[in-house]
């Protein structure tokens, strides 16, 4: 069946929902010839057709709004912004129905009854806004600035941490740290001194070889990785997969690893082992760039296939096969290092693995491996200094996790569960629905009891809104200025967020409550720029262009550095030696395996099946199951049973069953998905279902939700990383 799967058809299931084939075939190379003749990019600067860029998901795609009669009626890429090549998938094109969702968010709300009771008085901006301020000058005058915490996710998110950082506080933290990609970002720094960023800089379009390893490419819908990994498909590149299911991307593999759930990292190290004891790593890299080849060879010396065999399920030849492959198309062999890295709990070290063993394929700074990303020089705007907190961040950085490069914030949780290193009495929350992002959700309710306030601010009343004593409805990415997108890139970018339309009912930009609430603190000088104009001009002046010029286009390029390492360059990593490391004394310093060590996972009780859980490509996490049109192409998830197994429980495809975890929590009933395509001891949902919040509509009660099922987790003792895949749940079958 997957040596049948052509690129076409890959790229159709990608891009399925706009007009169902958006991004298959010809008609996407119709459809981008269009958008790239310069009448049609003239006309962005028509009153009918509005440049701005997706937030959608994170990626943050330039699009295009096309606007009639006041109302946006359709969305397409920008072809000038070389993150989507003029191309949208299926949730940027349906952000017309965030847009005009009936379920959004109206007005401010003033909790009346106690926290988790859906019950609200409407008030006005002025009264939500005088009410937040007195309280956080309460907070601040009994426990000190510190007791404030900000929880945020999104491109709006600067303006919130200005606020935050100028009110005296350190504590602020994204789950898209310590629930998604830190371990991976860390274990790259201790190996390379930097990590692989966001987007990140691999050069899925040149690489003869691609590995991955837990990712879901084609699922999980990064647009440019996407596409790129189409076109290295078609033009023959090496894909190898290494995931007990049979995914999109394995469909498209050379070999296909069903490897046994937490043994990855004894997988990695049997390779490191073959590319040494073979001599077939980059010796000529190796000798001038790394650092510890001896000690690493060392430590490796008894990671053979023979001794992996037995833990991954995966035979000795084949490991062995597949490591000779790798060493004969080095350095352009991309061992990929995904983006959620939050597994089993030894996750940095597995990166460290993953970040090893491109170091010895020679792979970071060349040609089908890491390319050398550059960031466009927009300036900043001036604010003074931040007062210097005294008492340090709460959430364990630096001190109980001592490679955390960001804020955790589960660690900002606990603080506040335990009061300890000390109180935390206040969370701002902005763009993140803590219930389904962080894990164990009953921890998240009892640490919201004990706050003396909560303001959420969102378009969409997801579940955190309902323990919310304030909601502030900021009103949608297409009504409104946002920070600018300016990432480090293959190609160095900045683009512009703009109103679309006027904002509806009583929603304001996130930028404008922000600077509201400041300035009833008092804080002004950290937010002297009168309108956000001012504030987007003077910092794009910096960087050579000007607000009126990307009102025009959306996106603007500039002048690319280097990609890759020219011959013989002299490099200095920004690591303690000066080199790659692949031996880390900073690691030994510590305490720490200067050497990634395999540990066997927990195999979980009798009866029950490892619980894993990934991505959709039509949605969004659970931030765009409410949206009608994502939801009429996706409208619950199913759970994934090996046919064997489903067999021996009497499941049948199609029928409803409830998953009951190791602590005996209940799912919602989840449609059965009854496939040989996955291993026996294991079962996969997508996550983001299984809504329990009674204003999402569209959405509410449908499928399961895989976070409340995620009771246990260890901790990354690296950097405080939520370990979330050592759940295991049981499968009864749903009666009637």
């Amino acid at each position: 069946m997957g040596s049948q799967f052509s690129r076409r058809q890959f790229l159709k299931v990608a891009g399925i929902g706009t007009a169902g084939t958006l991004a298959a075939g010809s008609g996407v190379l119709a459809l981008r010839s269009r958008f790239l003749s310069s009448d049609i990019v003239a006309s962005a600067t028509s009153s009918s057709v509005v440049p701005t860029f997706c937030e959608m998901c994170f990626w943050k795609c330039g699009a295009v709004a096309h606007v009639k009669d006041g109302e946006v009626w359709k969305l397409v890429g920008n072809p000038r912004d070389p993150l989507c090549n003029g191309r949208l998938c299926s949730r940027g094109t349906a952000g017309i129905d965030s847009l005009y969702d009936p379920d959004r968010l109206a007005r401010p709300l003033l909790r009346v009854k106690d926290r988790g009771q859906d019950a609200w008085e409407a008030v006005t901006w002025t009264v939500a806004l005088d009410h937040i301020a007195e309280k956080l000058q309460s907070v601040k005058k009994e426990y000190g600035p510190e007791a404030l915490a900000l929880f945020d996710h999104g491109c709006g998110s600067s303006f919130w941490s200005n606020l935050v950082n100028a009110f005296g506080s350190p504590n602020i933290g994204q789950p898209s740290f310590a629930q998604c990609r830190g371990p991976r970002d860390v274990g790259f720094e201790l190996t390379y001194g930097e990590g692989v960023g966001s987007p990140e800089r691999y050069d899925v379009a040149n690489a003869q070889m691609l590995v991955l390893i837990g990712s879901h490419l084609g699922e999980n819908m990064h647009n440019t990785q996407v596409q790129e990994f189409a076109d290295a498909v078609g033009q023959g590149a090496h894909i190898v997969v290494v995931d007990p299911r049979f995914s999109v991307a394995a469909s498209k593999a050379r070999h296909w690893l069903p490897i046994k759930p937490g043994t990855d990292l004894a997988l990695l190290l049997a390779w490191i082992h073959v590319l040494i004891e073979e001599g077939l790593y980059d010796r000529e890299y190796v000798e001038r760039y790394a650092t510890g080849l001896r000690e690493l060879r060392e430590e490796v010396q008894s990671y053979t296939p023979e001794w992996a065999y037995p833990q991954t399920g995966i035979e000795p030849e084949l490991i062995r096969m597949v490591a000779r492959e790798m060493g004969q198309h080095k350095p352009a062999t991309l061992v990929y290092p995904g983006r959620h890295t939050t597994w089993y709990g030894d996750d940095t070290q597995r990166s460290r693995a993953i970040a090893i063993l491109g170091a010895l394929l020679g792979s970071w700074g060349r040609k089908g491996g890491f390319y050398i990303p550059t960031k466009a020089k927009v300036g900043k705007y001036p604010v003074p200094p931040y007062p210097v907190s005294t008492k340090g961040s709460a959430d364990g950085g630096g001190s109980k996790y001592p490679f955390a490069s960001e804020g955790i914030a589960n660690g900002l949780r606990d603080a506040t569960l335990t009061g300890s290193p000390y109180p935390i009495k206040a969370w701002i929350v902005y763009g993140t629905n803590l219930i389904q992002s962080l894990p164990n959700p009953k921890e998240t309710i009892e640490a919201i009891q004990k706050l003396d306030l909560l303001v959420t601010v969102d378009t969409m009343p997801a579940e955190i809104t309902g323990w919310a004593d304030v909601v502030l409805p900021e009103c949608t990415y297409l009504e409104r200025y946002d920070e600018l997108q300016a990432p480090p890139f293959r190609t160095p970018l900045v683009s512009l967020r703009q109103p679309v339309v006027d904002p509806m009912y009583d929603s304001k930009p996130g930028w404008w409550m922000a600077r509201e609430i400041g300035i009833r603190l008092g804080l002004q000088a950290y937010f002297k720029w009168e309108t956000i104009e001012e504030y987007l001009d003077v910092r794009l002046r910096a960087a050579g262009t000007s607000l009126d010029e990307l009102k025009k286009v959306g996106t603007v390029t500039m002048a690319q550095g280097p990609l890759y390492f020219q011959e013989g360059q002299a490099v200095q990593f920004a690591t303690e030696s000066g080199k790659i490391e692949l031996y880390s004394q900073t690691l030994k310093k510590a305490g720490f395996d200067p050497v990634p060590k395999f540990t066997p996972p927990d195999p979980g009780p009798p009866g029950y099946f490892r619980l894993l859980y990934g991505r959709s490509p039509v949605h969004t996490f659970g931030r765009t199951t409410n949206n009608k049109r994502l939801s009429e192409l996706q409208p619950e998830n199913e759970v994934w049973i090996n046919a064997d197994a489903a067999h021996d429980l009497g499941v049948k495809d199609g029928e409803y069953v409830v998953l009951v975890n190791q602590d005996l929590v209940r799912s919602n009933p989840i449609k059965a998905k009854v496939t040989q395509r996955i291993r026996p001891e294991c079962v996969y949902m997508v996550h983001g279902f299984g809504h329990t919040s009674q204003r999402l509509r569209q959405t509410v009660g449908k499928g399961a939700d895989d976070t409340a099922l995620i009771t246990r987790y260890k901790v990354d003792p690296l950097m405080g990383g939520t370990a979330m895949r050592g759940n295991f749940v049981r499968i009864e079958r749903q009666e009637g």
